[in-house]
């Protein structure tokens, strides 16, 4: 019997992009994948993949859905999150259950699931998988260091460091081992703020701590030689780990012109991309351009939408920015003064959502200024482009810190919103491009490692084979 691996993400962009560049690895490895996506996040990824026949090179891949329990015009955005967690748990996990007893996959996946390979926030997948007897494998597509934040969580608590006593938010955290020297209180996810321990996104979190080392290894889309200091720690709790990434380097290094599979990776992008920034791209001088994206679920307010605004033009640099659809939040809203959209014609290209990792690789790119999700401060890391870190929630917080902190390759601008500092970092920053500044030497040693470590040798591609192995294995 060949191995069927059933992959299972959180029903959000990141999640879904991460694991399903994961399903196509597998796939290029000759493995039966099914990838089972909620309603309606199928729904939107089909829309923009042209249906199926965007993943027809696949010939193993195929698609599954299950309800997330929301009505089709619920927002699913970031401030109604705890909606799709009782959702997930109310609705989804009775059906998975089911879809796993009476075998009720698509009809293009016959065989039994031999592994299930789920998102580390889907806490309810590995009751089910060992009710089932079936092996699981978590996939936590968050940083390594964000979710070493969540493991030490209940050590957090223990010690007294949650819930925070005064407002000092500059305080030292103690009690995240391998973070000591530049972790402070503002640093931990942002649910970490809140006073009350019972918050329904806390107890998801303090329940993932303790079901991620019962599986039976926890996948990370990193390489060794960016996060091994935090890799070593997170080891005493789960000792298989499997350190793939950065995933869409590793997918693009296999899709080579000798490969027979597809020649380029699938679109996995569940907002449409409007390509028409990639010409303008085209037309502007090499590293002139700052990128501004916060992401498929950050919000901001009309303000601080207006501050970024203010403190783009004032840099006078060009930028592409991405304004998502109801990325903004309801509230006061007033005119755009003049002089912004006189700039914005003169140097600017405002979109509703770009291919990323296009813009991100464009010589004409030489700053993002992002919410540091990590799919995103991964694709930066590998094109080595400095960031300024606006971060918003999950582990943006604690990736914002290691960008300026540790890895050196941006400025950290968390709990600010204000045109002179945006002016200001932006300005500093540019500064380095053509220089040897830290960040540049930083950024082009990050670059070269995380694109050695997907090559044959280097330890996420012998990460990635481990993997498949395993995987192999368990079908017995």
């Amino acid at each position: 019997m060949d191995p069927h691996v059933l992959i299972f993400p959180l029903p959000l962009q990141g999640p879904i992009k991460c694991m399903l560049k994961l399903a196509e690895l597998l796939c290029l490895a000759d493995l039966q994948v099914t990838f089972l996506n909620t309603d309606d996040s199928h729904r939107r990824l089909f829309r923009r993949t042209g249906g199926r026949a965007g993943f027809k090179g696949y010939r193993k891949l195929h698609f599954d859905t299950i309800s997330d329990g929301l009505p089709d015009d619920h927002p699913r955005s970031a401030d109604r999150l705890t909606d799709l967690v009782h959702g997930l748990e109310s609705v989804t996990k009775p059906r998975f259950r089911e879809m796993l007893a009476y075998g009720r996959l698509s009809s293009g996946s016959e065989r039994p699931v031999t592994c299930i390979i789920a998102d580390g926030a889907l806490n309810f997948a590995l009751d089910v998988a060992e009710e089932f007897k079936i092996p699981l494998i978590h996939f936590d597509t968050i940083s390594p260091c964000g979710l070493w934040t969540y493991l030490c969580l209940p050590k957090l608590i223990d010690a007294g460091e949650l819930p925070f006593q005064g407002d000092d938010l500059d305080a030292a955290i103690k009690n995240v081992p391998g973070m000591e020297g530049f972790l402070r209180r503002r640093d931990l996810p942002s649910f970490c703020r809140g006073s009350d321990l019972n918050d329904p996104i806390i107890q998801l979190v303090l329940e993932e701590a303790q079901k991620v080392p019962r599986s039976h290894g926890l996948i990370l889309n990193t390489f060794q030689e960016l996060d091994s200091p935090i890799l070593s720690h997170m080891q005493a709790l789960c000792p298989n780990l499997y350190p793939i990434g950065p995933l869409h380097t590793h997918l693009k290094t296999k899709l080579t012109p000798a490969s027979p599979q597809p020649a380029a990776a699938s679109t996995t992008s569940l907002w449409e991309e409007d390509r028409s920034c990639m010409a303008w791209l085209d037309a502007q001088p090499p590293k002139s351009v700052v990128y501004v994206s916060i992401g498929s679920l950050a919000l901001m307010t009309w303000h601080q939408l207006i501050e970024f605004w203010h403190g783009l033009v004032n840099s006078g640099q060009r930028f592409l920015w991405v304004r998502r659809p109801n990325s903004v939040v309801r509230g006061p809203t007033g005119l755009v003064p003049e002089e912004l959209v006189r700039a914005t014609e003169e140097r600017g290209c405002l979109v509703g959502w770009a291919p990323q990792e296009e813009v991100l690789a464009h010589q004409a790119v030489g700053l993002f200024l992002t919410h540091s999700g990590w799919n995103s401060t991964l694709e930066s890391l590998v094109e080595a482009v400095p960031m300024v870190c606006w971060p918003y929630f999950v582990d943006q917080q604690v990736n914002s810190r290691l960008v300026s902190e540790v890895w050196r390759v941006g400025m950290d601008m968390k709990d600010t919103c204000d045109r002179v500092v945006i002016e200001r970092m932006i300005r500093d920053l540019v500064g380095t491009i053509d220089g040897s500044d830290e960040v540049v030497e930083s950024l082009e040693s990050v670059s070269r490692l995380a694109r050695e470590s997907v090559m044959e040798g280097g330890s996420s591609f012998c990460n990635l084979n481990r993997l498949i192995e395993d995987i192999r294995l368990m079908k017995m």
